[in-house]
């Protein structure tokens, strides 16, 4: 009996442990391409309730085959809500993505599918946080994706300063910013009101539980320094295969084969070097092609191949190629390989034209991800802040969203 109740508490305590953060769930190697986004050019959708979201991605086996969404409704801690689906959905998810058509006249063949939400068959009715779930006709999770819907109900201000930590006065970035209540009435903001801060919506190094410094009336105020602090990384590199046959200053030159290879210019080290400000997308992606209308099935896929010197700072340890067209995983795909012969690791990702941000990133021995060793860290570097205000009365089953702001580090300040 001892036995099985022992069981029984390890196996309560690795789920609560498992609960703690839901994770999303990358693709199998047939998926490619995902863009699921608002109506802005966001890296994953910040919607207002009743806005619309898109989804849209490629499957390589090119046989139609059918995929179906579910929709679930997650707390401040992406934890899952105690909600029902009927509390948080209006109609009935689980149904067949009707949206896709095949490629045209393109070397890699593959099946582009596409989902709009709301739709004749599902709305969402409350704010928060969800996760949209895609599944193949056996039930098995293919991939999920994150958003959040709010509701306009707050108003947020933030700027971008840096920090008064001198070890890291010019690697880091301070956010502060303020949440004006108005005429939402707060009775104690310190336990009802939850904040979430995210640099270029990347959600593994987001900031949580953070309370308010102090209150000015129905003016909630965040001063802080380290609290609210990030490392400003560099801007990302980037390249474009949007016309197949022309080499650019990123792309050394292109060879045909079953697939166009480009072969990008060998990279370099970059923490050791001057900071360089040059526009980017914040690690994002945009699909364009030269070489047809209708990016969606008429886009090649191409292997583009990457190159960066070995050096004695990645050790024996794994680097990767990490950008939003992974989703910022560590995959097999993306994992460089050492070449003895010239010295260089070596990777290479087979992407669909378009225009792409990306930089190198080290998986040390402790599974910890080193994101900035190779790129650097520099406090003059462009990100973009994503301020979530996360709101639960006293009886709430849910935490609402009432309020989002963000804040650009391009005019940032002492």
């Amino acid at each position: 009996m001892r036995i099985f109740l022992q069981q029984i508490f390890l196996f309560l305590f690795v789920s609560s442990l498992f609960a703690q953060f839901q994770e999303e769930v990358n693709p199998p190697e047939n998926i490619k391409s995902i863009i699921f986004k608002g109506e802005k050019e966001d890296q994953f959708p910040v919607v207002q309730i009743g806005e619309p979201v898109f989804l849209e991605f490629d499957d390589l086996l090119a046989n139609e085959q059918d995929y179906y969404y579910k929709i679930s409704h997650y707390d401040y801690d992406w934890k899952q809500s105690k909600l029902l689906k009927s509390q948080y959905l209006s109609g009935i998810d689980n149904q067949r993505i009707l949206d896709y058509e095949n490629s045209y006249s393109t070397l890699e063949s593959y099946s582009n599918y596409k989902l709009t939400i709301p739709n004749n068959n599902v709305r969402l009715k409350v704010s928060g946080n969800y996760i949209l779930e895609i599944y193949n006709g056996s039930n098995e999770l293919q991939f999920s994706r994150k958003f959040v819907v709010y509701k306009d109900l707050v108003k947020v201000g933030g700027v971008v300063k840096r920090t008064r930590d001198f070890s890291f006065l010019n690697e880091k970035q301070v956010v502060q910013f303020n949440v004006n209540a108005s005429n939402f009435r707060l009775v104690n903001p310190k336990k009802e009101v939850k904040v979430a801060i995210l640099q270029n919506y990347h959600w593994p190094t987001a900031l949580y539980n953070i309370t308010p410094q102090f209150t000015l009336g129905n003016e909630l105020v965040y001063k802080y320094d380290q609290e609210t602090s990030f490392f400003g990384s560099n801007e990302y590199l980037n390249f474009d295969t949007k016309d197949l046959r022309a080499p650019s200053s990123a792309i050394s030159h292109i060879e045909v084969g079953e697939l166009y290879e480009h072969y990008l210019f060998s990279d370099r080290f970059r923490a050791d070097r001057p900071y360089t400000y040059y526009p980017d997308i914040n690690g994002d992606f945009v699909l364009r092609t030269l070489q047809g209308t209708d990016v969606s099935r008429e886009a090649e896929y191409t292997n583009v191949h990457f190159s960066l010197p070995y050096s004695d700072a990645i050790g024996l340890d794994n680097v990767y190629i990490y950008g939003k067209h992974n989703n910022y995983a560590l995959t097999d795909e993306n994992k460089m390989l050492y070449n003895e012969v010239n010295g260089m690791m070596e990777g290479t990702v087979k992407l669909k034209q378009g225009f792409y941000n990306y930089k190198y990133v080290i998986q040390r021995d402790d599974d910890q991800i080193d994101l900035n060793t190779i790129s650097g860290n520099f406090h003059f570097t462009e990100n973009t802040y994503l301020i979530l205000v996360y709101y639960r009365n006293f009886g709430d089953l849910y935490d609402s969203i009432i309020g989002v702001g963000s804040a650009n580090s391009q005019n940032i300040s002492n």
